[in-house]
């Protein structure tokens, strides 16, 4: 997967989580019977929620997720995936007939707000929150992102005893792959001595980042945190306290009119998901072949009981 893909610690209320709980019907673990706000003990969801996705699989399965708990909690819901990128979708949103969508919240934000200077979780979701049109609501963000990272392999790792990008300072001979445009971006060679004092060099890899570094050809790699071959190639993503990449949260964007509704639902999805179970169900997509449908049912059954 190319860093050239168009294009995710959670603010989830817990106040939230326990208005459900008392909400649910029978344990505290059941999405059932949140349906309805209506105030009354029927169940009945008071619309249909339009559930979209990007033309993407990776986005999909958390649509499906969402759509799936949704159902679990007696709602409604029609699926309208595979839209396309944010062009086309995002006026689906904004114009009512898409009423639940899983987003990034770094990526998003740049598209509403060019000039945005955030890039870790929290700022850049308060400055999405701010951005957003009224008639759209940003529910709590996951843990599970979808943005750029560096890796390096786990032998390399375990060699030289790194697990954040501060770790690389001091270690010589480092050479950075990733698309040719990364040389330029501030999160690159640049970004990374002035943030981090790491001195690296520069090899324009393209498609064949994630290959060049397991053959030891480069030592560091940047790539989509969610890429599947993070876990395939046994690669180690490097944490990055200070901020130097945007952070891309998942985050579900919904319709005001449905964002009261369905947040005690979402939430608890956006909550239960890690960065570790996104790539996990990235590989049962692309290496496994299982279908959307499949996976979301097995996250569900695992996180959500």
């Amino acid at each position: 997967m190319s860093i050239t893909r168009t294009r995710i610690l959670p603010a989830v209320g817990l106040a939230a989580v326990a208005v459900f709980a008392l909400s649910a019907c029978g344990s505290s673990d059941s999405l059932e019977g949140s349906g309805s706000n209506n105030g009354g003990n029927s169940g009945e969801k008071s619309s249909t929620i339009v559930v979209g996705s990007q033309d993407y699989y990776s986005n999909e399965i958390v649509a499906e997720i969402y759509a799936q708990a949704l159902e679990k909690a007696d709602f409604t819901v029609e699926r309208n995936f595979a839209i396309g990128q944010r062009d086309a979708y995002v006026p689906s949103l904004e114009d009512g007939s898409v009423d639940l969508f899983p987003e990034y919240t770094g990526n998003l934000l740049q598209y509403f707000d060019k000039d945005a200077k955030a890039t870790t979780p929290d700022d850049v979701y308060a400055e999405l929150e701010k951005a957003l049109p009224d008639n759209l609501k940003a529910l709590d963000y996951s843990p599970a992102t979808d943005q750029d990272s560096y890796n390096v392999t786990a032998d390399f790792a375990k060699e030289n005893n790194v697990s954040e990008i501060g770790d690389l300072a001091g270690i010589s001979d480092l050479t950075l792959g990733g698309a040719p445009e990364l040389e330029k971006r501030p999160y690159g060679p640049a970004g990374l001595k002035s943030v981090y004092g790491v001195d690296v060099k520069f090899e324009a890899t393209a498609n064949t980042t994630v290959d060049e570094l397991v053959a030891g050809n480069i030592q560091v790699a940047n790539v989509y945190s969610a890429d599947p071959l993070i876990k395939t190639k046994d690669l180690v993503t490097l944490k990055d306290p200070k901020g130097l990449f945007l952070a891309s949260n998942v985050v579900p964007i919904a319709s005001s009119d449905v964002a009261d509704e369905i947040s005690d639902v979402i939430n608890k999805v956006s909550a239960a998901m890690s960065p570790e179970e996104l790539v996990a169900m990235n590989v049962e997509s692309t290496v496994d072949q299982r279908s959307t449908e499949d996976i979301a049912k097995d996250w569900i059954a695992d996180n959500l009981g």
